[in-house]
């Protein structure tokens, strides 16, 4: 089987994926009379043209356990999706970019549960990767009449594996 490396979410290592949505170093400014600090302008939801619509929606994801194998991969043609999850379980992602599925430029990310993820539109991503415990995620994406979600099937499983067994290690 082969293997593939899950590494530390950064904005620069997923910038060919979309947007890592936190406030470290994100631009702010107080509203409100100063009582609220604003995180402005996040991440870019894309929602396309052709009767799109922002849908909100949680989804509950399940833990996973070790050992982890992605079997497929989804992807949505027509904009973007965004997970913020609502408690600070940490999670795994696994992405390619855009375009022709190519699992040689497949890559793995582990999170700090406090990070959010927007998928670029046409991502190739797998579904939710909860760690540790039931996690509640708010999910922002397209609705409209038109299909949305191209999934494929991997020709081999691929086994993820921690760069520091240390972080699966509290997620069992």
């Amino acid at each position: 089987m082969k293997t593939l490396r899950i590494t530390r979410l950064t904005r620069e290592a997923f910038a060919p994926f979309g947007d890592v949505i936190e406030l470290d170093g994100a631009r702010h400014f107080p509203i409100n009379g100063g009582t609220t600090e604003r995180f402005h302008d996040l991440a870019t939801v894309d929602i396309g043209g052709d009767g799109g619509r922002p849908l909100i929606n949680v989804f509950r994801g399940q833990p996973r356990a070790w050992p982890l194998e992605v079997r497929m991969m989804e992807r949505h043609p027509l904009g973007s999706q965004a997970f913020l999850p609502l408690s600070d379980a940490r999670y795994v992602i696994v992405v390619a970019p855009a375009g022709k599925f190519d699992v040689a430029r497949m890559r793995a990310f582990w999170t700090e549960g406090w990070q959010g993820v927007n998928y670029a539109k046409g991502v190739w991503h797998h579904p939710l990767l909860a760690l540790g415990r039931v996690s509640d995620f708010v999910v922002i994406d397209r609705g409209g009449d038109a299909p949305n979600c191209d999934e494929i099937a991997l020709a081999e499983p691929w086994r993820l594996e921690m760069q520091d067994e240390r972080i699966a290690e509290t997620e069992t």
